[in-house]
């Protein structure tokens, strides 16, 4: 018998003793096994050793989960089903509700976490006292209200608050009876002294089974607003990186403005929507080493990744220096081709630090550390701008400068994103460079492959239209680059709301709390209709204003004032169908959306667009009617499925594959 089959039978500590190492190991997939196992009996007995002492010790550590013992947590627990609320998609606009990576491995922070969400929803239903303890006379106002001795008046600083004596401490979410004492927990300490992990868990089972957890919609309001307003500011800071070359290049002419819409478009395509495809593949390899316990597995799966996109960089490279000659056969503009191809040749030069991103991200991700992205573009987002300003106008610079700019900050990124492990944290998953990053990248391409594809679709649909209106002229090109900027940037509100509204949704379905995920896809459903009538109105009310913030081309603002309307009513069935992908991955049925998204794009949507815009000759007018179509289609079938859809089933659907993990 071989080393592995040996520990994984006889000895506990293998992957991690911990429960949720366990359960993370078991649930993930079979490919991302192979390569955990592959990588394990590569390793000699003196890293065994190292690393089995390492997994004690934390097993030691985080051995409990919310206080219970391994393998008895509560069957309601929100800590079985507990989702991130930062995981996040990748592309500029994803059109398909793709699976969000397993998350069964949970870390200290995520099961504090999930406590601290059973806590709050204990204390919101009276079943917990309040946070804050109280002033005055505490014990003797709580004896007096415990007892309710009439004709002893109570003071106004010894009131006693009534969440506080809903429950009683042996009920389990029973009201006191005569066997209840009169003086329990500690009235001085927050919640009164109840909010031990064991004690909430054993409130939280009852309450759960006994059906006393509701929520309101004040309160999956202010959810909602927590788990989606630090994602907004990294969507809207990240497409940021892109939104500043058409902001400043577009001042300079209308050709300059649809070249590098044209350059971004092929840069998408053939490069970055390949790099983020194929890291995707980090997603479930990263995660899945880390809840095994190995955390130096982490690092080994970082290396590959990077090694492999480097290679993957040669053709990529490749396709760019050729990229006008390539433009040219497509695009009836030779100029706008040619400035295309020069900004492409510049943007070789970033693409190394674009992979490397790509694969530092997902690192930090695996670990939990999402606030590390966004505190690398709080830094690289201003400078970026800054750089575009610098170079295209104070240097004097033009066109040019745009990607010089592009590619210093791409290259800056992943320095600040290894800082930030270096100094902030993340450092306890890097094991050293290593050849064994050299081999064993078969599991890694054959999960990065689904990924690629999946990223290559969202992107295509609609960078395709601004392929389709090269051929029109340089004047729609341009004014179909400002569209798609505009969509794409109020794009960024609707769909970081569609993530809150998954991970709350998936955490309550997962605590079989279905009520109070009803309650919540509607709280989603009002905030993203009211995002959708804000975008409709601001851009129609403000159509001619805001096209000359792109260009001072007059031909350019006028075509895209008349076509801002329609690009305006587009925006509500966004921000709708957005959000019912949201709630479609929460509920676990993501599949349906990805094959109605899939239907309603590419065999409504893109014949419609090609059918008015060149068939009937209505240019951009007719290739928006199509995604506008598509888009009222896929809100209006989804939000049908979604309101004729069992919550009950899905509660039981994830209950089942929490017991099977």
């Amino acid at each position: 018998m071989n080393r592995t089959d040996s520990e994984s039978n006889g000895n506990p500590s293998f992957l991690g003793t911990s429960y949720r190492s366990q359960r993370s190991f078991l649930s993930s997939t079979p490919i991302a096994q192979e390569s955990i196992l592959r990588d394990l009996e590569d390793e000699d007995e003196r890293e065994d050793n190292e690393e089995e002492d390492g997994v004690a010790e934390e097993a030691d550590r985080n051995g409990q989960n919310n206080g219970l013992p391994i393998g008895q947590q509560s069957e309601y627990s929100m800590t079985s089903s507990f989702r991130r609320t930062s995981h996040v998609a990748y592309g500029p606009r994803p059109l398909f509700p793709s699976a969000q990576p397993p998350e069964a491995y949970l870390t200290q922070e995520d099961r504090q976490a999930a406590l601290d969400e059973e806590r709050s929803l204990l204390r919101d239903n009276h079943l917990i006292p309040p946070k804050h303890p109280r002033r005055g006379s505490q014990a003797s106002g709580r004896l007096i209200h415990r007892v309710s001795i009439p004709f002893i008046p109570r003071s106004k600083s010894g009131a006693v608050d009534e969440e506080s004596a809903v429950e009683g401490e042996e009920g389990e979410g029973v009201g006191p009876t005569e066997q209840s004492p009169l003086l329990s927990g500690d009235p001085t300490q927050p919640y009164g002294g109840e909010d031990t992990p064991e004690n909430i868990n054993r409130k939280w089972e009852a309450a759960v089974a006994a059906g006393k957890i509701q929520t309101t919609w004040q309160r999956e309001a202010k959810v909602l607003g927590r788990y989606s307003r630090s994602l907004i500011l990294t969507f809207i800071l990240q497409y940021s990186l892109t939104m500043a070359s058409i902001f400043t290049v577009g001042h300079i002419g209308k050709l300059e403005l649809g070249a590098v819409s044209l350059a971004g478009m092929t840069a998408n395509i053939t490069g970055y929507a390949v790099y983020q495809g194929l890291a995707t593949s980090l997603d479930t390899l990263c995660a899945q080493a880390y809840g095994s316990g190995r955390k130096h597995l982490v690092g080994l799966q970082l290396q590959r990744m990077i090694y492999f996109l480097w290679i993957i960089t040669i053709p990529i490279a490749i396709v760019w220096a050729s990229s006008a000659q390539i433009l040219h056969a497509i695009v009836p503009e030779k100029d706008t081709a040619v400035l295309a191809g020069q900004y492409l040749k510049v943007l070789i030069i970033g693409a190394p630090g674009y992979a490397a991103f790509e694969s530092g991200k997902r690192y930090v991700q695996a670990q939990g550390k999402f606030q590390a992205t966004l505190y690398v573009l709080l830094i690289c987002a201003p400078l970026n701008a800054f750089l575009h300003w610098l170079f295209v106008w104070h240097f004097g610079w033009g066109f040019i400068g745009a990607p010089i700019s592009v590619v210093i900050v791409e290259n800056l990124m992943p320095v600040c994103l290894f800082l930030y492990v270096r100094f902030c944290g993340g450092m306890e998953c890097w094991g050293g460079f290593t050849r064994k990053a050299l081999k064993n990248w078969g599991p890694m391409i054959r999960l990065a492959l689904p990924g690629l594809v999946m990223i290559l679709a969202e992107y295509l649909a609609f960078e395709i239209l601004t392929l389709s209106a090269a051929r029109i002229s340089a004047t729609h090109l341009a004014t179909q680059s400002v569209l798609s900027t505009l969509s794409s940037l109020t794009y960024q509100i609707p769909f970081p709301i569609s993530i809150a509204a998954s991970t709350r949704i998936a955490n309550l379905i997962g605590a079989t709390l279905t009520d109070a995920a009803k309650l919540s896809a509607k709280v989603a459903f009002t905030a993203a209709l009211i995002v959708g009538i804000f975008n409709m109105v601001l851009l129609s009310s403000t159509r001619n204003y805001i096209p000359w913030l792109f260009t001072n081309d007059p031909d350019v603002a006028e075509l895209t004032s008349k076509i801002l309307p329609l690009n305006a009513a587009f925006q509500l069935f966004d921000a709708l169908a957005a959000l019912a992908n949201g709630i479609l991955r929460g509920m676990g049925r993501q599949e349906f959306g990805s094959y109605i998204n899939l239907f309603a794009y590419y065999v409504i949507a893109m014949p419609i667009s090609f059918g008015t815009g060149f068939g009937l000759h209505w240019d951009l007018y007719g290739l928006w009617a199509g995604p506008a179509l598509a888009l009222g289609i896929v809100a209006g079938v989804e939000g049908w499925f979604i309101y004729k859809t069992s919550w009950e089933k899905a509660a039981e659907d994830a209950k089942r594959r929490n017991t099977m993990g």
